[in-house]
């Protein structure tokens, strides 16, 4: 496996945001592999420095109950968060995130935010959005598990992926 979906859940939506979730999985034109999913603490973000908005927090509350739930479970330190998800990073993988400045961007900040490296190269950024713009009658997979849950979305991109990689 040399790909990675990344999908994050967040308090904001610049390239600074709080980050409440992060979820990921492997994946090649097999299928999907090992899976990457933890909370994490919005007060260890805002200390390292990022930040959040009221639109996104107002939005978070006309999701549905199984969305806000991850307000409820246990969440991490940052920092903790992520130097877990550096160490189940698969050296030299891609790393597809749902735009081009969303994702992959918020991490890596996240990452400066906590003084750490993150795991992937400069050149190993993809974007998931840009790829199924470029196929849009390649439509996406019967949708599985929960809308706005880190891990259940990587997983959802990460096989529609799948999908257009077999036909391009």
């Amino acid at each position: 496996m040399r790909s990675v979906m990344l999908d994050i859940e967040t308090l904001g939506n610049n390239s600074k945001s709080v980050i409440i979730s992060l979820g990921a999985v492997e994946f090649d034109e097999n299928g999907l592999g090992r899976e990457f999913y933890m909370n994490v603490d919005p007060k260890s973000c805002i200390l390292a420095g990022l930040q959040m908005d009221a639109d996104t927090v107002m939005w978070w509350m006309q999701q549905s109950d199984a969305a806000r739930s991850i307000f409820k479970n246990k969440a991490e330190p940052l920092e903790d968060v992520l130097h877990e998800f550096k160490q189940w990073f698969p050296k030299d993988a891609l790393v597809w995130g749902n735009g081009a400045t969303f994702d992959n961007v918020i991490v890596d900040n996240a990452y400066r935010a906590a003084n750490m490296n993150k795991p992937w190269k400069y050149n190993a950024d993809r974007c998931y959005r840009t790829l199924k713009a470029l196929y849009p009658h390649i439509k996406p997979i019967e949708r599985l598990g929960t809308h706005h849950s880190a891990l259940d979305d990587a997983k959802y991109q990460a096989l529609h992926a799948i999908e257009i990689m077999k036909v391009s």
